[in-house]
C-alpha cells in the first residue's frame, strides 16, 4: 500500500471509535492494534467487509427519493424568496403616484421615469447571503489600531502645542519634589523572595538537568541557583549538570514546587517489555548448547544427533561460526547450538550459553580436560545453565571415562555415579553408541526446569549469527525465546532494522511464523547485525528507525569518546602508546561470529613493541572501500572465508596493499604472528667512527660557535652523533650540524686534515675539546 491508512482514519469514516476497530481486527488478527497503528490490505478488506454486510439494505429506493425530496424543498425555499423581492419592488415604487399630484415639473418627470421603467430591463437584486450558524471571524484589531494612530496623532498635536508652557514648570518640578531612593539589591531579592512565596510557581525536572535550565525555569538568576548549591555543598558551573535530589531541594528552598518529568524513550514507546503472567505462560522446547574443547567432537555428535554429516562441510574440520538447528526426538523437539571450540571463539561460547538452557559438556575419554573445556565450564556456570557431560570417544582403546570423572571433580562438577548431581552419558559420535540416552537425559533435565514462554506476543530473542550474502543481502540466524516472529514484522536489532520478507528453518524450509525456541534465518535487514545483539518485533516502523539512528550515533559518540578523551591516569600510557609501532589491519569475512573471533585473536598478539589495531571489521568481500582504507591507513587486509573481485585486486596492487586470505584461524593467527616478530625493534650498538680535537673556536652571528678541528684517528661523516669529552668527562652528546673543509660542505673528512666543525645545540665549546664521533646502528640476533 502506498498510502498509509490508520485505525483511527478507518473509524472516523466509518463514524465509529477506534476501539471498535480494533476489537473487530482482534477477531481475527492475533497482532493487538493501536489507534495509529498503519492497516495492511487484508486487514482493511476485514474492515470494509463487515461494515458493508452490517449496514447492508434491500434496495436503495428510499435513498433516491430523500435525496429527491431534498431538491423539492431547496426549489420552494428559491421560489419564497424570490416571491419577497418582488414585493419589495412594487413598495418601492408606490411613493412615485403620489408625488404626481404636487405639480407638473414632478409630473413630469415621474412621466419620463416611468416611461424608463418601461423601456428598460428591470435587474434582479443582488442578494447577500450570510451565515448566522458559524460566528464569523471579524478582525477588530485594524479597528484598534486605526483609533490607536488617532489617538496618537492628537496627543502629539497637544504635546507641541503645551509643550513650551509645561516646560518651566515641569523643570521646577524636578527641583523641589525629592527623588525616589533606589531599590538596593538585597531589597530586591526580597521583594522577588516574597514575591514567589504569595504565587509559587511549579517546575519540571528530569532525572538530571543544568544549572542555567534551573535557573531558567525558575525565573531566577544563574548565580541564586549558583549560591543556593554552594550553600548545600555542591559547586557547579552554569553549563553542569544536577542530578533530579539536587534539583529539588534548590527549588523547594526557592519555594517553588516541583513535578518529576516522565521521559518515555522510543524503546518503551515500540518494545513490549511487559511480565507474563502464569496464565500466558506454555511449555517450550529446551535450547541446549554444545560446549567442548577444539576437535574433542562436538560437531560429531551433533552429526550423530541429526543424521548428518556436518562434519566435512567445515575448513579444517573445525567449526567456524554457530549453527542452530532443530532435533525432533520421541515426539520433543530440542534445538541445539554448535559453538567453536578454539580459543579465538571464547565470546561466541559465551553468547551461546546465555541463550540457553542445557549445555552438553564434550570431553573425549582419550584426552581428557583441556583449556577450553575449562573454559566452557565457566561459561556454563556463569549462565546458570544445567550441565550433562558427554564422554565422547569411547569406542577408542585407550579411552577411561573413570578418569574424565576425576578430573570433572577437580572443576567441582561431581559425576551422579559418584554421589553428585551432574549427568555423565558415555557416548560414541562414530558408532552412535550412548546418543539415544543423552537426548533422554536433554529431555529428563528439560522437563525439571519447566521451560516456559508466552508465543501471544511480539517476538522477542537473540542474533545466533549474521552476514552478507551476495545474492540475498544481509542473512541473520535467530532465535526465538519468547512470543511468535511472523513474516512481515518490523525487527530492531542493535543498530539494523527491517521488515521479514522472508524466513526458513535450518534446512531451508520456508516458514511464516516461528515460536519460542525456534532458530530461523530471516532475511529483510537493512544491514548485517552483530552476533549476540537482542532483537525484538516492534509495532511502529518509523519510530523503529528513529530508534536505531539513536543508537548509531550512541555508538559514534561512545567510539569518539574512546579515541579521544584523556586523563591523567592514562596520559602516560597514551604517550607510550605512541612511540609503539602499530600493525593496522582490516578483518573482512564471512559471517560477523569470524570476524569478532579473528579480531580478538589478532588483538592478543600485541606486546610491548608492536601494538596490532584492527581498524575496520565487516562481513562480506573485500571492497574497493576496504582497499582505500587500507591505503589511507598503511593497513593490510586480513580475508577469511572471502574472495575479492579481480577489480579490487587491481586496485589494491596499484595501490600497493597486501590482502591475506585464509580459511583456517590458524594460518592467519600464525602468519600474522610470524610477520609481527619482523617489526619488533632490533637491539642497537655504537660504532664508532673516529675521534677530533678542536684546535680553535669561532663565533659567528649568522651561525653560531664553529668549531676548528683536527681528525686525530678514523674519520668523521656529515650526520654524524658528537659525544664532546673534555679532560675525560663526557660534557655533551649532540648531532652535527655541518661540516666544512674551508668554505665547501663535504660528506666526511679523513684522518689528519682539518676541518670545521657547527652542532645543532651544544655551543659552549672550548679548545682541547675532544669530539667522539658515531652513529647508531641496529642489528639482529
Amino acid at each position: 500500500m502506498l498510502i498509509k491508512y490508520r485505525v483511527n482514519e478507518v473509524a472516523k469514516d466509518f463514524g465509529k471509535t477506534s476501539k471498535e476497530v480494533t476489537t473487530l481486527l482482534a477477531k481475527y488478527f492475533d497482532t493487538p492494534k493501536k489507534s495509529m497503528t498503519a492497516l495492511e490490505e487484508n486487514e482493511l478488506d476485514i474492515v470494509f467487509e463487515y461494515y458493508t454486510q452490517k449496514y447492508e439494505v434491500e434496495s436503495f429506493d428510499e435513498y433516491f427519493a430523500m435525496a429527491e425530496s431534498k431538491t423539492e424543498d431547496k426549489n420552494k425555499a428559491e421560489n419564497q424568496v424570490k416571491t419577497v423581492d418582488e414585493t419589495k419592488a412594487k413598495a418601492k415604487d408606490k411613493p412615485a403616484p403620489a408625488a404626481a399630484k404636487t405639480g407638473k415639473q414632478t409630473k413630469a418627470k415621474d412621466g419620463k421615469a416611468a416611461q424608463v421603467t418601461k423601456t428598460s430591463p428591470k435587474r434582479p437584486p443582488e442578494r447577500r447571503m450570510v451565515d448566522t450558524r458559524m460566528p464569523q471571524n471579524i478582525v477588530l484589531n485594524k479597528y484598534d489600531e486605526k483609533f490607536d494612530l488617532l489617538a496618537q496623532t492628537s496627543n502629539r498635536v497637544q504635546d507641541e502645542s503645551a509643550v513650551k508652557k509645561q516646560k518651566l514648570s515641569r523643570r521646577s518640578q524636578q527641583y523641589r519634589k525629592p527623588r525616589g531612593r533606589r531599590e538596593t539589591e538585597a531589597e530586591r531579592l526580597r521583594r522577588i523572595q516574597a514575591e514567589r512565596k504569595s504565587k509559587p510557581i511549579t517546575v519540571t525536572i528530569g532525572d538530571t538537568i543544568t544549572v542555567g535550565e534551573l535557573a531558567i525555569r525558575l525565573k531566577a538568576t544563574t548565580a541564586e541557583v549558583i549560591k543556593k548549591l554552594m550553600g548545600l555543598g555542591v559547586m557547579a558551573t552554569v553549563n553542569e549538570e544536577i542530578d533530579f535530589d539536587t534539583a529539588y531541594l534548590v527549588a523547594t528552598e526557592m519555594h517553588a514546587k516541583v513535578e518529576r518529568e516522565v521521559v518515555v524513550t522510543i524503546e518503551e514507546r515500540i518494545i513490549d517489555d511487559s511480565e507474563d503472567t502464569d496464565q500466558n505462560l506454555k511449555q517450550r522446547d529446551p535450547i541446549v548448547v554444545v560446549m567442548g574443547h577444539v576437535d574433542h567432537g562436538k560437531t560429531s555428535i551433533l552429526d550423530a544427533i541429526r543424521r548428518t554429516n556436518v562434519t566435512k562441510g567445515e575448513a579444517g574440520g573445525i567449526t567456524q561460526h554457530i549453527g542452530a538447528y532443530r532435533v525432533e526426538t520421541n515426539g520433543n523437539s530440542i534445538t541445539f547450538l554448535d559453538t567453536p571450540g578454539h580459543a579465538a571463539f571464547t565470546s561466541m561460547r559465551a553468547r551461546g550459553a546465555e541463550v540457553t538452557d542445557i549445555a552438553i559438556l564434550v570431553v573425549a575419554a582419550d584426552d581428557g580436560i583441556m583449556p577450553q573445556t575449562v573454559e566452557a565450564i565457566n561459561h556454563a556456570k556463569e549462565a546458570k545453565v544445567s550441565i550433562i557431560v558427554a564422554i565422547n570417544k569411547i569406542d577408542k582403546p585407550e579411552a577411561n571415562p573413570d578418569r574424565i570423572m576425576q578430573q570433572l571433580t577437580e572443576h567441582e562438577l561431581v559425576p551422579e555415579e559418584w554421589g553428585g548431581d551432574v549427568i555423565c552419558v558415555p557416548v560414541s559420535a562414530l558408532t552412535g553408541e550412548g546418543i539415544d540416552r543423552l537426548l533422554e537425559m536433554v529431555l529428563l533435565v528439560s522437563e525439571m526446569k519447566e521451560l516456559k514462554a508466552n508465543p501471544d506476543r511480539a517476538a522477542k530473542g537473540t542474533v545466533i549469527e549474521a552476514r552478507l550474502d551476495k545474492g540475498r543481502g544481509p542473512v541473520a540466524t535467530l532465535l526465538v525465546q519468547n512470543g511468535t516472529l511472523r513474516v512481515g514484522d518490523v525487527l530492531v536489532a542493535g543498530s539494523s532494522v527491517g521488515r521479514v520478507r522472508a524466513m526458513t528453518d535450518e534446512n531451508g524450509n520456508k516458514l511464516e511464523h516461528a515460536g519460542p525456541s525456534v532458530p530461523v534465518e530471516i532475511m529483510g535487514l537493512d544491514e548485517v547485525p552483530v552476533s549476540g545483539d537482542v532483537f525484538n518485533a516492534v509495532s511502529d516502523e518509523r519510530l523503529a528507525r528513529e530508534l536505531v539512528e539513536q543508537r548509531k550515533t550512541a555508538a559514534k559518540e561512545a567510539q569518539f569518546r574512546q579515541y579521544q578523551k584523556v586523563t591523567l591516569d592514562n596520559l602516560f600510557e597514551q604517550m607510550q602508546q605512541g612511540e609503539m609501532k602499530e600493525l593496522n589491519i582490516i578483518v573482512k569475512a564471512d559471517v560477523q561470529g569470524s570476524v569478532e573471533a579473528v579480531s580478538q585473536s589478532l588483538t592478543k598478539l600485541s606486546n610491548d613493541e608492536v601494538r596490532v589495531r584492527i581498524i575496520h571489521g565487516g562481513v562480506g568481500t573485500v571492497s574497493e572501500n576496504d582497499v582505500m582504507l587500507a591505503d589511507a591507513s598503511n593497513a593490510i587486509i586480513v580475508g577469511f572465508n572471502v574472495r575479492p573481485e579481480p577489480l579490487v585486486q587491481t586496485a589494491a596492487e596499484q595501490a600497493s596493499v597486501e590482502i591475506r586470505l585464509y580459511r583456517i584461524i590458524y594460518d592467519c593467527i600464525e602468519e600474522i604472528e610470524s610477520a609481527m616478530k619482523g617489526m619488533l625493534a632490533p637491539k642497537k650498538r655504537e660504532v664508532m667512527h673516529g675521534r677530533i680535537e678542536v684546535r680553535e673556536v669561532y663565533k659567528i652571528s649568522s651561525i653560531g660557535t664553529v668549531a676548528g678541528c683536527h681528525v686525530i684517528d678514523g674519520k668523521v661523516m656529515r650526520g654524524d652523533l658528537i659525544r664532546v669529552v673534555r679532560d675525560g668527562i663526557i660534557i655533551a652528546d649532540d648531532k652535527m650540524k655541518s661540516l666544512r673543509r674551508f668554505k665547501d660542505d663535504v660528506k666526511e673528512v679523513a684522518q689528519g686534515y682539518d676541518c670545521g666543525i657547527a652542532l645543532e645545540r651544544f655551543n659552549d665549546i672550548h679548545e682541547n675539546d675532544i669530539f667522539e664521533a658515531y652513529i647508531i646502528e641496529e642489528y639482529r640476533d
